[in-house]
């Protein structure tokens, strides 16, 4: 029992996370499987059962709360279920770790960029209401994103929501919520293959359960905070998360120095806070000259 309510805070606060900045939800709960000693195909396929019902409540809040761009999640899905359905099938003889460390390196870099330009070059006039999405940038980024949430446990929010956040005049909340919202085709694409490659027998339906609760608890709650943030405030809080998640990776799979990443932490979180307090400050400034004129 005391299993399942720790299964269910997992799934709650890892879909408060993952509804809020668009990432995170099977990243953070296959990680904390994994330390139970789950196989990690079974916990893969445990939190995309999940997701399926998690990110059904986070698409219908995300919506509900006018967070999503439609055109932009249906050229996504298509590619993306795709990517993630081969993920699926093929998770157990791919060696998925190999190309972890150059996608890590290329989203820290986007996650820099974005925190950035929502720091210093962010105008809420320039904001588009659509995000600038073609189908020819939306198949590559679809099949990447969809396989590798599939065979790393997570992945579509933590590529597709840095890549669209590049994207000059993109609005935070339009991202966040249509990451999301389009992340319910990819968990569906990804449990189907699941059932071919490993069948019902391996999942544990009392861990997705739990997961399953407290996912949809969390959901609505992060979409009405997505909604009510400012977009420049949510922009670097999405950077900094893209930062500090990669940084993880990376240090994870080049075996550095354990004395030496407390102190990166440190002064990643440090300057990530330092980031978030600039910016309320700076708008703070900028609204109180607007008011004075």
């Amino acid at each position: 029992m005391r299993k399942l309510i720790i299964f269910s805070l997992i799934g709650f606060f890892a879909q408060l996370i993952d509804g809020s900045l668009g990432m995170a939800y099977g990243v953070t709960s296959t990680t904390l499987l994994l330390t139970f000693g789950i196989a990690p195909a079974v916990a893969s396929a445990s939190v995309h059962f999940a997701e399926v019902f998690t990110t059904a409540a986070s698409g219908a809040s995300h919506i509900k709360f006018g967070n999503v761009d439609k055109q932009a999640v249906y050229k996504l899905i298509i590619p993306g279920s795709i990517g993630a359905f081969a993920g699926a099938c093929f998770l157990s003889n791919l060696p998925g770790d190999l190309a972890k460390p150059f996608i890590a390196v290329f989203l820290l870099v986007l996650g820099f960029y974005v925190l950035l330009r929502f720091l210093f070059k962010f105008d809420v006039e320039n904001q588009n209401q659509s995000i600038e999405l073609t189908r020819k940038q939306a198949i590559p980024l679809g099949l990447l994103a969809g396989f590798a949430d599939a065979t790393g446990g997570g992945g579509w929010g933590p590529i597709a929501t840095p890549v669209l956040l590049s994207k000059k005049g993109s609005s935070a909340r339009k991202v966040v919520g249509t990451v999301d919202t389009s992340e319910f085709a990819i968990a569906v694409s990804a449990t189907l293959g699941f059932l071919v490659s490993l069948g019902w027998e391996q999942v544990n339906w009392y861990w997705v359960i739990a997961l399953i609760i407290g996912g949809v608890i969390a959901a609505p709650i992060a979409a009405w905070l997505v909604r009510k943030l400012p977009a420049y405030l949510l922009g670097v809080l999405v950077g900094g998360f893209i930062i500090l998640t990669n940084t993880r990776t990376l240090l994870t799979t080049w075996s550095i120095d354990e004395a030496f990443t407390p102190v990166l932490y440190s002064i990643l979180i440090f300057g990530w806070f330092f980031a978030i307090g600039y910016a309320i400050k700076r708008n703070r400034v900028r609204s109180q000259n607007i008011l004075s004129l």
